[in-house]
């Protein structure tokens, strides 16, 4: 995706991200988007056919700044675990906040496209992530007897797990259900600091 440089679309995205976070997609109208970013419904239209399209924005936009963020920590000189400890505050950050409303809506959408879109964005970050993988491998810090690929595979169960509701009923919030995933994914069961 291009860096966004107009004022006006910035500001929708902005208040969409803020909106969505809170609500979910499907409760949020365009209306709403555009009074909290205090432009007009004809200046959302320039930029936007529709909601699912910003949405699209919104989730891509977000996408590109932790898959540029996580790039530029496997690449600092620094040990594996703190490379860790970063991943995961990278992650934590990136998840302030979201309502299960959004998790539901854009993760478990059948309908509007949304899991499609994310499915293929997914998959094409991952690229990404497993050259990193694979970068800290050589370099010592990572395990080399792992392949990358499966960490891809067992990401995607965990985004299945996000949504199960026996899990869910178990942490207060969506981003309490992510962190301990992640936690668990990273971690295991062995103690960490």
């Amino acid at each position: 995706m291009s860096q966004i440089k107009n004022k006006k679309q910035i500001s929708i995205i902005d208040a969409a991200r803020e909106l969505f976070w809170k609500y979910g997609f499907k409760r949020v109208s365009v209306e709403e988007i555009c009074k909290n970013a205090n432009v007009s419904k004809m200046t959302f239209y320039k930029f936007y056919p529709n909601k699912i399209e910003l949405a699209k924005s919104v989730y891509d936009m977000l996408i590109d700044k932790g898959t540029s963020d996580f790039h530029k920590i496997i690449r600092e000189n620094t040990s594996a675990e703190e490379k860790i400890k970063k991943i995961l505050q990278l992650k934590l950050e990136s998840t302030n906040n979201i309502s299960k409303d959004f998790v539901y809506d854009f993760y478990s959408d059948t309908e509007l496209g949304l899991k499609e879109f994310i499915e293929e964005k997914t998959k094409h970050v991952w690229k990404s992530v497993i050259a990193d993988f694979e970068f800290a491998q050589k370099k010592g810090w990572f395990r080399k007897d792992i392949n990358p690929s499966l960490i891809f595979i067992l990401s995607q169960k965990l985004t299945e797990l996000m949504n199960d509701p026996e899990i869910i009923k178990l942490y207060e919030s969506p981003q309490s259900v992510i962190m301990a995933l992640t936690d668990f994914f990273v971690y295991g069961i062995t103690p960490h600091k």
